[in-house]
């Protein structure tokens, strides 16, 4: 697989292609022209004696100070050593890959004045596997994501620390062994380098897309609990979701009559009126995280295919331009609202696990199990849903009112990217095992239902579920169990599995 870049057009699928099983990347020859039209801009500017930020003046609060052209290479080299300031444990090698493109393809817009082989560094490295040690903490998320990227360009510059072939070693080291040669920076490629909010957008791209994955495992766990309980189905007709027209709400309901159509349980229900809220409020509550995702996925494509950068040249009206597009506000926004939204998958999942532990809710054995006092059943892997829903509450608190000033009051506002999205991160951790507790639940509850079915699509995903984990007839240790279905949640086997039935689970 190859992917071409030009800085307008790249998805979250392609990063994930890229920075997770290692499509190749290339540079589209129209983007080629533009950088190299931009670099001609910068050398003539700098030729004419311009005063340019980061090119021939100082940075930050410095941005008084003029820099002579002579010194222009030096002070990038300073800009990036300066800068390399991160702490904390690294990142995974897939955000940090992730941001590479990022970056590549924002340079590939021919707005930030930086020579070919700044992005194509980039792409060589991504294409023969050196990925730079890069630490998750220094970041501010404003005038770019300036500690971490600054640890990924040392290793442009055959310095830091890099994983190649499975291996941590020095920078230079991974650079001689894969054949490929260390930047020599010119005007304003320090800068080119780490002036964008790349490292949090890669992420945030990278979680996007295992988002999607865990609420279509969301629908699944929710069909499959309102099948096993009975459901009323009224809760679920096209005709009362019609009448309230929101896009989410009506994709959710459509997709759970789907995943539930010719349930011989449901077939059997009892003369009931309706459920309570976690059942039957279903669509109304995970249509709106369904609504949630496709706002952040167009923040966060739209951040990836832009010049976020300072300053930013126009070679077609000779003109430069300082400002703050490198501020990521809106990807902090963003991701606070996945974190919610992705919580209340969690917590609406917890709920009906509840109902299934619950004899006067469910109408099954207590805890799921036989032999009450003996066995415990599945009693305390409710508690731990719980516990990881309490603790996504925490996580969900927005990161982005958090500004505090620095650089002598010069960056005065900034937007703590960086945090909301190790915060989403750790919230997605916490949906997946969730949602197989949810699953594991559903799964023993329909082996009391029998010999009656579910429906089309939940009967697919009991069936995978059964592949991995058998039925409790009495205790045993849960984790395992736990463990196995989180891994297929978090892979997308059961999602995948229950698309070939039923067909794509979209949000569109």
């Amino acid at each position: 697989m190859k992917i071409q870049i030009n800085g307008n057009n790249l998805t979250i699928d392609q990063v994930a292609d890229v920075a997770r099983h290692g499509a190749r990347v290339e540079i589209a020859p129209d983007a080629i022209e533009r950088i190299n039209s931009c670099a001609a801009l910068v050398q003539k500017l700098v030729d004419e004696g311009a005063a340019i930020y980061g090119v021939t003046t100082g940075i930050g609060e410095f941005a008084r100070i003029r820099v002579c052209a002579e010194m222009g290479a030096e002070l990038q080299r300073h800009i990036i050593y300066s800068h390399a300031a991160g702490t904390g444990d690294p990142f995974s090698e897939d955000v940090v890959r992730a941001a590479m493109l990022l970056r590549a393809n924002t340079l590939c817009r021919g707005n930030s004045g930086v020579r070919l082989h700044i992005p194509q560094t980039l792409v060589d490295m991504l294409n023969k596997g050196v990925t730079p040690v890069v630490f998750e903490k220094g970041s501010l998320g404003v005038s770019g994501d300036l500690s971490p990227l600054s640890q990924l360009a040392m290793v442009c510059l055959g310095e830091g620390e890099a994983y190649y072939k499975g291996e941590r070693i020095p920078g230079g080291q991974a650079m001689k062994r894969a054949g490929i040669e260390i930047v020599e920076l010119g005007y304003k490629e320090g800068l080119g380098l780490i002036n964008g909010s790349q490292m949090s957008t890669g992420g945030a791209a990278l979680e996007l897309f295992d988002a999607r994955n865990l609420i279509k495992n969301a629908l699944i766990a929710s069909a499959m609990t309102i099948d096993v309980l009975k459901g009323v189905q009224s809760a679920y007709d096209a005709r009362l979701h019609e009448v309230r027209p929101f896009h989410g709400q009506n994709v959710v309901a459509g997709h759970l009559r789907t995943l539930m159509a010719d349930s011989e349980i449901i077939a059997d229900a009892s003369g009931k009126v309706q459920d309570g809220y976690s059942m039957r409020c279903t669509p109304q509550v995970y249509g709106p995280t369904l609504e949630a995702w496709l706002y952040v996925r167009r923040q966060v494509e739209t951040e990836m295919n832009s010049s976020a950068d300072n300053p930013l040249f126009f070679p077609d009206s000779e003109a430069y331009m300082a400002g703050g597009n490198f501020h990521s506000q809106n990807i902090a926004l963003a991701m606070d609202f996945l974190a919610i939204a992705m919580s209340e998958i969690a917590g609406l999942s917890e709920r009906h696990t509840n109902r299934l532990m619950n004899p006067a809710l469910s109408g099954l054995p207590d805890f799921l199990i036989e032999g009450k006092g003996v066995n415990s059943g599945l009693m305390v892997a409710q508690y731990t849903a719980a516990a990881l829903v309490s603790e996504n509450k925490v996580l969900s608190h927005p990161a982005v009112v958090d500004s505090i000033s620095v650089s002598a009051d010069q960056e005065d506002h900034v937007a703590m990217t960086p945090i909301a999205f190790r915060k989403c991160r750790e919230i997605l951790k916490n949906v997946g095992a969730v949602l197989a507790i949810e699953m594991m639940s559903d799964a023993q509850a329909f082996d009391y239902r029998k010999p009656q079915q579910p429906g089309v699509g939940t009967r697919v995903a009991y069936g995978k579920i059964r592949q991995q984990v058998s039925f409790m007839k009495e205790d045993r240790p849960l984790y395992p169990d736990i463990e196995k279905i989180a891994a297929l949640v978090r892979d997308g086997i059961i999602v995948e599995a229950v698309e070939k039935t039923v067909g794509e689970l979209s949000f569109e």
